[in-house]
């Protein structure tokens, strides 16, 4: 399939330089001060595109800490091994998080719930994922996406990486400037200064078209269960996207178009009692319920964003689904979600080759 651009590295920089320039004179603001000083001028590059979001002055994420639990532990009334026994949290995929700490007896305690104490030696505290998706500022040139594994690039499609390349970071996010699929079938995308990097590497994010149902002023998020991306839309204009975790294959996420009917800022989770994948969530932040009690929510106990690791429910980075129900608050509508599963050919039948994917 015919390669869409070429463009070596230096060419690659000087364009870049030459843009950057021009839009920054093209931005700026300028007028005459004086004859002494004669013209001013304040330059306004344009903002980028994609930025990462800002923290939300009112987030809850800063101040929660989280811990698994281990299998069939006792829960204490006080913090102290002769307080009465609350309950056994029994075994399976526990999650609690942690009011505060304090040491009695010689060992560290911590309160997991009102009247409820946990041995310090008995649970893992837990860091929540640090990744977050993009806000759109504007038009899009061309799809983008992040890495999923690390990985180095290649010089061209089908090719092995060469002994120089630098491997890329799980989370870097990318532009893709050109597609081709190799002898094998599989997709190679060049993300820039000649440089591919194949299709199981990488999870995309393309727009899309506003589902039928949906206004043309009413909010939106699509969820593609092939890429494992989300992307959130004021009518047809993306505002915000990243990746996700949908259901395995075991426990799908069902595809359709539905409407949050419920939300809660913390709520607990659990399900499979009884069974070897048995769990129970205490804290489960920013949920939107919008399939029965399949919802999009925070997922502080896991960081495999990108592939399909949930019970069903669409696990979202907590920071995205923060944002996510923030500004889905201001919807003129119940916030509709949209889950489909894309195909990644479309970017031989969507774009045009001699116009599209131009760029480095």
């Amino acid at each position: 399939m015919k390669r869409m651009i070429l463009m070596g590295f230096t060419a690659v920089l000087l364009a870049t330089a030459f843009l950057w320039l021009a839009n920054t004179t093209l931005a700026a603001d300028c007028f005459f001060f004086s004859e002494e000083v004669g013209h001013v001028c304040d330059a306004a590059p344009p903002a980028p595109v994609h930025a990462r979001p800002k923290p939300f002055a009112n987030s809850i994420l800063p101040y929660q800490r989280y811990a698994r639990l281990k299998d069939l532990i006792d829960v204490y009334s006080e913090p102290s091994m002769s307080s009465p026994v609350v309950r056994n949290v029994g075994d399976g995929f526990l999650f609690s998080t942690i009011n505060y700490g304090t040491e009695n007896e010689g060992r560290l305690w911590y309160q997991i719930n009102y009247g409820e104490w946990v041995r310090a030696e008995d649970l893992t505290l837990v860091d929540a994922s640090e990744f977050t998706g993009m806000e759109i500022h504007g038009e899009l040139a061309r799809p983008f996406g992040w890495m999923v594994v690390d990985y180095w690039y290649s010089l061209e499609p089908g090719a092995e990486p060469p002994a120089d390349a630098v491997k890329l970071p799980r989370y870097t996010f990318l532009e893709v400037y050109d597609a081709v699929e190799d002898d094998e079938g599989w997709l190679w995308y060049n993300i820039g200064g000649g440089r591919w990097m194949r299709q199981t590497y990488v999870s995309l994010v393309d727009p899309d078209q506003r589902p039928e149902g949906v206004g043309e002023d009413e909010y939106w998020v699509e969820i593609d269960l092939y890429e494992q991306t989300f992307a959130a839309y004021a009518g047809d204009r993306m505002v915000y996207a990243g990746l996700v975790s949908s259901g395995l294959n075991r426990w799908p996420t069902y595809e359709g178009l539905f409407q949050v009917w419920d939300r809660h800022m913390k709520t607990k989770m659990s399900g499979a009692e009884g069974k070897v994948d048995y769990y129970f969530i205490e804290d489960v932040p920013h949920t939107m319920f919008f399939d029965n009690d399949i919802a999009l929510h925070g997922a502080f106990w896991h960081d495999r964003f990108g592939y399909k690791h949930s019970h069903g429910c669409v696990n979202m980075p907590p920071r995205d689904a923060e944002w996510v129900f923030f500004w889905s608050e201001g919807a003129p509508n119940d916030l509709y979600v949209w889950v489909h599963t894309s195909d990644p050919q479309h970017y031989f039948h969507r774009y045009d080759p001699e116009t599209s994917f131009s760029g480095p």
